[in-house]
């Protein structure tokens, strides 16, 4: 589950935990306890060596919540880099902007709600 994430990754992402931006603890509000579809997500999950800001390992699903640095050239580069490695371990991926989640949070969790469905019909008929 954790795909050999290292002792200096588990402490970023316990970092990360403790100091959320405003956009991850709106959206962790929503996703915590099951609320979507009945899936578990973690927030801040070690893996390999990344920390996705969400992830719900049952149906391989990474969320990930960008500030305004992500739209720094070398950010997107880092970013694509990120995700490109991340689909290697079969994990797909939704992103959203921190604007988005603050502005239209019912938008985006119906987004989520929709490819969790999705991918829970493509689990199911494997």
């Amino acid at each position: 589950m954790h795909h050999g994430a290292k002792p200096s990754t588990f402490r970023n992402a316990d970092y990360l935990r403790k100091h959320p931006t405003i956009a991850e603890e709106i959206l962790w509000q929503r996703l915590r306890n099951n609320q979507i579809e009945g899936v578990r997500f973690r927030r801040q999950h070690p893996f390999d060596k990344y920390v996705p800001d969400f992830y719900a390992h049952s149906i391989s699903l990474v969320i990930e919540i960008d500030g305004s640095i992500h739209e720094e050239k070398s950010v997107q580069f880092s970013d694509a880099d990120r995700e490109q490695n991340l689909k290697l371990f079969g994990l797909y991926l939704l992103r959203y902007t921190n604007e988005e989640v603050c502005n239209s949070e019912d938008d985006v969790v119906e987004d989520i709600r929709l490819t969790v469905i999705e991918l829970k019909k493509m689990k199911n008929a494997k």
